[in-house]
């Protein structure tokens, strides 16, 4: 079980920390479930706001496809947990803000965000389950065949604490270019600039020869595809095997002051990550017909990736780095790798809270895998999302 927050989290969050919020991120089958979820008697005698439901923000992205799905097929209620109807964000800055305001109770979040967070901004959250695994790519304009042809060139990111920031530094450092912020690139000089965007916009910008390329989650990468704009160079999950891109967040005060509430939700939610990986083009047509503006080939793509189609943007691919994949289990040693990729990676925010920052005390402090670790048993075990054990170690080759 983590720690209390420190600085004294536990209070609601000023307005300064709601604001520093906005800033910073802009900078199974049904095997065992059903209404007789362990959590419903308890989700009923919460000592406070148990009549309240659980209110979840997301992104129009596959990444919220856990969130969604258990909305769309009825887990939430399943699980007797009162669930308010899913709340779309156009931005991570907008859904970071309405998290850390208490506007909403459940998210899923930018890894690299969510340590921001906790330490950058105190706030009173935890992760207690990853989201999903993959699901990102680079994807660039039909005329750069490799990774020395973005010299000179602009790279759009989702956000400055984004996996995707992390990881294609690691790619473009690989390749001998520099990635640099505030200035602009050079050819000669081997320069990559890196420019925050809203996923929405990425496209459109990669279209009008704006940058020439941008790293991000699906469905976009296969949007351009389909429009013939643009090509996927490398999926991230082929760059660093298996990482986790989205967590799910719950606020503190949702785990300790009803924790049949967190229970059930969990339990929903883990259900909704063996479905979707076992039902992709179902998965598809829910989102497309209730939460996501993409057509439902785009997304149906985005979940169903060829290798074979997309050898050349696989380098590993016994990894199936292409594949979005739904693995709930938090491991510890992606944490701490993060944190210690997160202190060599440049960015144009706040980054202060990492100096010193002990990648395993983070993990402890951060990590809540309680909720997660019972609802996993309930599922039938970790052997239902291909996992074998609670370690592992962690694969980076870019």
């Amino acid at each position: 079980m983590s720690a209390p927050a420190p600085g004294g989290a536990d209070r609601l969050p000023g307005r300064r920390t709601v604001l520093r919020a906005g800033v910073g991120a802009a900078a199974l089958t049904g095997l065992g479930w059903g209404a007789g979820s362990l959590y419903a008697a308890t989700a009923r005698e919460d000592r406070s706001g148990g009549d309240r439901p659980v209110r979840i923000g997301y992104l129009p992205i596959t990444d919220a496809a856990p969130l969604l799905v258990a909305h769309a097929n009825g887990y939430y209620d399943d699980a007797a947990v009162p669930v308010a109807e899913p709340v779309l964000f156009r931005s991570w800055a907008s859904l970071s803000e309405a998290f850390v305001a208490g506007k909403v109770d459940a998210i899923h979040m930018l890894m690299p965000m969510a340590l921001y967070m906790r330490y950058g901004l105190g706030a009173d959250v935890r992760i207690t389950a990853w989201n999903h695994t993959n699901g990102s790519s680079l994807t660039v304009r039909p005329d750069v065949a490799e990774l020395g042809d973005l010299a000179g060139e602009s790279v759009a990111i989702p956000a400055w604490w984004s996996i995707h920031n992390v990881v294609v530094q690691k790619m473009l450092r690989a390749a001998g270019l520099t990635p640099v912020m505030r200035e602009a690139p050079s050819a000669r000089d081997r320069t990559v600039a890196l420019l925050p965007m809203a996923p929405a916009d990425m496209l459109p910008a990669l279209n009008n020869g704006v940058i020439g390329g941008y790293v991000v989650a699906d469905p976009f990468n296969a949007a351009a595809e389909a429009r013939e704009v643009g090509h996927i160079h490398r999926f991230l999950g082929d760059v660093w095997r298996d990482h986790a891109c989205c967590v799910t967040m719950l606020r503190g005060e949702l785990i300790r002051d009803r924790p049949g509430a967190a229970g059930g939700f969990m339990d929903a939610l883990v259900r909704a990550q063996a479905w979707a990986r076992a039902n992709r083009p179902e998965t598809a047509a829910a989102l497309a017909r209730d939460y996501l503006p993409q057509p439902k080939p785009v997304i149906l793509q985005a979940l169903t990736y060829d290798a074979a189609a997309h050898a050349g943007a696989l380098e590993h691919p016994s990894w199936h780095g292409e594949r979005l994949d739904f693995r709930p289990f938090p491991y510890a040693s992606f944490t701490e790798e993060l944190v210690r990729s997160m202190q060599e990676t440049v960015v144009d925010a706040p980054a202060g809270f990492l100096a010193g920052l002990d990648p395993a005390r983070a993990h402890r402090e951060l990590v809540d895998d309680t909720l997660v670790t019972r609802s996993i048993a309930r599922a039938g075990g970790l052997g239902v999302f291909g996992l074998t054990g609670t370690t592992r170690t962690e694969e980076i080759r870019p």
